[in-house]
């Protein structure tokens, strides 16, 4: 009998359970998002080589469990059939997680659907010295928790006041969670501090006059963690507001991690490590 490779197992989206030559599946699901066709093919696979359930992951993911060694081809060959194909684990860029974002969500501030699949194709896989979390959450509400992620980037916008459609109603100081605006009504004027200002773009969506509008952009934390040690991440940039710039932004943190990363050692630890100012150096001469 052939000895079986559990590594390249795993990297394939098979996990050893407990059972004896039984596997856990992930699947590939970038954002969180399956077709209604792909969810009937998985109930078929879950029925006919699994235990009839299936499991729903933290991170977006869908999981087969109860998977035996020598169904592992057909599996794949049937979910193949179906558009669908297994997720990644190991040390590599896993599922990219994101919520909805602007095409959905009413505070949605970048496109995340979009954004999400781009960063699959760009990135998704890619080897490195341990697993690498990326997610992308759409505005200030937080959903997909950016701050704990390898990497991770928040929908922000950073607002402009036009003084001349502006009827000094109030409200964009009543809304604002930062404290960065104050009106003052009588004098028929508005003080903004950009200092201050979270790019929570509450004050452009709320105004009923359009006084308000902005520019949308991302927000970008770097060493988060979530699991046997906890850190929020850091974010070491302004906004950024041009795509090609996020990306340079990335690319360049998967190269400084590729470069400086030790065997199973996650992000957010090479960078207590090596020095979070060695990063922020080659940021800069990419922006």
């Amino acid at each position: 009998m052939a000895e079986v490779d559990y590594k390249e197992l795993k990297k394939g989206g098979f996990m050893k359970q407990v059972q004896k030559d039984r596997f856990s599946l992930r699947l590939k699901a970038v954002g969180g998002y399956l077709t209604a066709e792909q969810l009937g093919k998985i109930q078929d696979v879950a029925q006919k080589y699994g235990q009839g359930y299936i499991h729903l992951t933290s991170r977006q993911s869908v999981e087969i469990p109860f998977i035996r060694l020598e169904d592992v081809e057909a599996v794949k060959n049937e979910l193949a059939a179906g558009g669908l194909e297994p997720g990644v684990c190991g040390p590599r860029v896993r599922t990219i997680t994101a919520c909805q974002g602007r095409a959905l969500c009413v505070h949605g501030l970048i496109d995340t659907t979009d954004l999400v699949k781009e960063f699959d194709q760009r990135y998704g896989g890619r080897e490195l010295p341990h697993k690498f979390k990326l997610g992308i959450t759409g505005c200030r509400n937080n959903c997909l928790k950016a701050e704990e992620n390898d990497l991770g980037v928040k929908g922000g916008v950073l607002p402009e006041w036009e003084k001349n459609k502006c009827n000094f109603c109030g409200l964009c100081e009543a809304i604002c969670p930062a404290k960065a605006i104050t009106v003052n009504k009588q004098g028929q004027d508005l003080g903004f501090s950009q200092a201050a200002c979270n790019y929570c773009g509450r004050c452009v969506k709320a105004c009923p006059v359009d006084a308000w509008n902005g520019k949308s952009g991302f927000i970008v934390f770097f060493g988060g963690l979530f699991g046997n040690r906890i850190a929020i991440g850091k974010q070491l940039l302004p906004i950024i507001f041009e795509r090609d710039d996020l990306h340079k932004v990335i690319e360049t943190t998967l190269a400084f991690f590729a470069k400086h990363g030790k065997q199973s050692e996650r992000f957010g630890n090479t960078l207590e490590r090596v020095g979070w100012n060695l990063l922020e150096s080659e940021l800069a001469e990419v922006l």
